[in-house]
C-alpha cells in the first residue's frame, strides 16, 4: 500500500463543530484501518482528553498511537506505552508564573486527569478542562505546587496583543531553552524548545521504519503546517486559513463538510480495493471482532467469491458438541459482508439487510468448517450471496442466504 500512516490533527480537522466524529468520517477511518493503515491523533490536547477519541475509533484495535500536548508525547493506543516524551524543566516554573502575574495572565498545566490552574474561574481555562474532561485544582502558589515536570504550561489572557509581545519576547529570551507560540488568540502555550507535531512524527516514523511518502496529515491550523510539510501528502482542511493551504499538497473540504471522510475516501480507499488487501492482514485486522472471537478466517476474496473457515470448538459448537446455527450464520454474514465490500465503491457502505438460512446436516467439534460465498446478484442498492458452508469432509452444512443494502454516504 503506497501509505501506512494517517495522521489527524482533532480540533477543526477530525471533529466538527459540535467536537464530534460524524459517522461518515468515522465509517472511513474505521475502514482504511481494516485495509492496514494506522492512524495517529496528532493534537494539542493533552493525553488524556485525546484517549476518548483514540477509544471510539479503535486505534488499540489497529496499532494506532496518540501524539499529545503538539508534540510532547507519544502514546500507543493498545496499551498506554510511552514511546515519546519531553518535558519543560520545573526550575523553569517561578520564571513563567512571574511572567504571567506580571502581565496579568492566568496560568495552567495539566497531570493526569486533572488541570491545575491558579485561576479556576476563568472562562477559557474552564472551558478547556470541559473539553478534556479534566478536573480543576486551584493553587494559588503555581510553581510551588508543581512538584512534576510538566509537558507544558499555558498563559491565559483575552489581551491577544499583550500575549503576542510576550511571545515575540520570548523569541529570544528563551531561545534554546523553551518554545513559546499562540495556538489560540487567548492561548500562549510554552513547550520544551525544538517539540512540535512534525519534529515528534519524524521520531514515531523512525520507530516506526515508516517513510514520509507513506505518511498522510491533515490539518486546519499554523500549528499543522510543519506536520504537512513533512508528510508525503499534506491535506488542509477547506476553512484553513490561505497560509496554511499554500503549504498543503491538497485540500479537502471543512470539518463540518466531512473533509476528513473526503480525503480518506479518494486518496486511500480510492487507490485500494479490499481485494487487493492481503488476506492476512485482513484476518490480524479483525481478531478483535466477532469473527476474530469465532476464529474465522478468510482464505480466498476476489469480486466473484470469498471463502474463510470457522473452526468448531468450545466457540462455535453446541453444548452437545455440534455447530452452533447462530456460528454459522455469523460465518456466512462475515464472507458476504467482504463480498459487497470488495465491489463497492469508495463512497459506498456496507450494511447487512436480510439473513437466512436453511441447516441440512452437522458438523462435530474438532472439525473445521468451509464458507463458500458466491454473488447472486449485484444492483446500486442491493447485494444477494449465496453462502454454502461444508464440513471438511465436503458434505453440506448449510445454505444461506445473504441480503446486504448498499448506501452511499453523506
Amino acid at each position: 500500500m503506497k501509505y501506512k500512516l494517517l495522521v489527524l490533527d482533532v480540533d477543526g480537522t477530525l471533529l466538527n463543530d459540535e467536537r464530534e466524529i460524524s459517522k461518515r468520517t468515522l465509517a472511513a477511518l474505521l475502514k482504511v484501518q481494516q485495509m492496514g493503515v494506522r492512524i495517529v491523533l496528532a493534537s494539542g490536547r493533552p493525553t488524556y482528553g485525546l484517549m476518548p477519541l483514540a477509544k471510539t475509533l479503535e486505534l488499540g484495535n489497529y496499532g494506532g498511537f496518540v501524539l499529545s500536548y503538539n508534540g510532547c508525547q507519544i502514546i500507543k493506543a493498545q496499551n498506554g506505552e510511552i514511546l515519546f516524551e519531553r518535558r519543560i524543566n520545573p526550575e523553569m516554573l517561578p520564571y513563567l508564573e512571574k511572567k504571567a502575574r506580571k502581565n496579568g495572565f492566568a496560568i495552567f498545566t495539566y497531570h493526569d486527569d486533572t488541570l491545575i490552574t491558579d485561576s479556576p474561574d476563568n472562562e477559557y481555562i474552564k472551558n478547556e478542562a470541559l473539553l478534556n474532561n479534566l478536573k480543576i485544582i486551584k493553587e494559588d502558589e503555581f510553581s510551588t505546587a508543581i512538584d512534576f515536570a510538566p509537558c507544558k504550561c499555558m498563559l491565559v489572557s483575552d489581551k491577544e496583543k499583550a500575549l503576542i509581545g510576550l511571545e515575540q519576547h520570548w523569541e529570544k529570551r528563551l531561545a534554546g531553552t523553551l518554545d513559546a507560540f499562540r495556538s489560540e488568540p487567548y492561548f500562549l502555550e510554552v513547550v520544551p524548545c525544538g517539540v512540535n507535531k512534525a519534529n515528534t512524527l519524524g521520531a514515531l516514523l523512525e520507530h516506526l521504519g515508516v517513510t514520509r511518502e507513506e505518511v498522510i496529515a491533515v490539518g486546519d491550523g499554523v500549528c499543522d503546517v510543519t506536520m504537512l510539510q513533512l508528510a508525503g501528502m499534506g491535506v488542509a482542511m477547506g476553512h484553513s486559513q490561505d497560509s496554511v493551504k499554500v503549504c498543503a499538497d491538497y485540500v479537502t473540504a471543512s470539518n463540518e463538510e466531512d473533509g476528513v471522510a473526503l480525503a480518506v475516501e479518494k486518496l486511500i480507499l480510492a487507490e485500494v480495493r479490499a481485494a487487493e488487501v492481503p488476506l492476512d492482514l485482513l484476518n490480524e485486522r479483525a481478531r478483535h471482532a466477532l469473527m476474530g472471537n469465532l476464529g474465522i478466517q478468510y482464505t480466498y476474496a476476489s469480486d466473484e467469491r470469498v471463502e474463510a473457515t470457522m473452526p468448531v470448538d468450545y466457540r462455535t459448537r453446541q453444548p452437545f458438541g455440534i455447530l452452533h446455527g447462530g456460528a454459522t450464520l455469523a460465518l456466512a454474514e462475515t464472507v458476504a459482508g467482504l463480498g459487497s465490500m470488495i465491489i463497492c465503491e469508495p463512497d459506498e457502505i456496507v450494511v447487512g439487510m436480510q439473513v437466512s438460512g436453511n441447516h441440512i446436516s452437522s458438523a462435530h467439534e474438532g472439525d473445521t468448517v468451509r464458507a463458500v460465498a458466491t454473488i447472486v446478484h449485484k444492483g446500486r442498492s442491493s447485494h444477494v450471496w449465496n453462502v454454502d458452508v461444508f464440513t471438511s469432509t465436503n458434505k453440506l452444512v448449510s445454505s444461506i442466504r445473504v441480503v446486504n443494502s448498499v448506501i452511499k454516504k453523506r
